[in-house]
């Protein structure tokens, strides 16, 4: 084993622990460290082991294996349960259905998000874009630029479990 990368270790760790045919697999991370090609393969396999009734309790930072595997999420921050639910159900609870990325020229973001409030649920400033989180996103980019605003980019996107982390746990790294 110690001349395989460590994406093959991690592949090989996690067909060991399945050969047995265990009804319940409790996995730590475990598309950590893998391409893209080897994360769907191993997603594909779990999601397999599910149907067939296969209890499966996973940690992941990655909130698109996430919305992909689980049918139940806990969100833990600095060791307290924050949220519990299923994805969709986090999503409705604490996202909108879409978010506008905008950027705009100059990078007065901080300044022209009053201005955007009133068209979104909710804004949030970040050092290089604002998101708009709102039920229909192009209405929002509709919006901006009958205010005048011309934004240098935009984006309309579907809401996401990330979107639910970063709102409940903050988008600060805590050491």
């Amino acid at each position: 084993m110690d001349t395989l990368s460590g994406g093959m270790k991690r592949r090989l760790t996690i067909a060991r622990a399945l050969v047995s045919e265990p009804e319940l697999v409790v996995l730590d991370e475990p598309t950590t460290g893998l391409d893209p090609q080897a994360r769907h393969l191993v997603w594909e396999r779990l999601y397999r082991l599910k149907q067939q009734g296969v209890t499966l309790v996973i940690t992941t930072h990655y909130m698109d294996e996430a919305e992909q595997l689980c049918d139940r999420l806990v969100v833990m921050d600095r060791g307290r349960i924050v949220a519990t639910g299923s994805p969709r159900q986090l999503i409705a609870t604490y996202a909108t259905r879409e978010v506008a990325e905008i950027r705009l020229p100059g990078g007065r973001h901080d300044e022209l998000a009053p201005r955007l409030e009133p068209l979104a649920a909710r804004v949030e400033v970040l050092p290089d874009r604002l998101l708009c989180y709102a039920d229909d996103g192009e209405a929002v980019l509709r919006a901006v630029r009958e205010l005048g605003l011309a934004p240098e980019s935009a984006l309309v996107r579907r809401a996401s479990l990330e979107d639910v982390f970063l709102r409940l746990t903050g988008r600060l790294l805590v050491e």
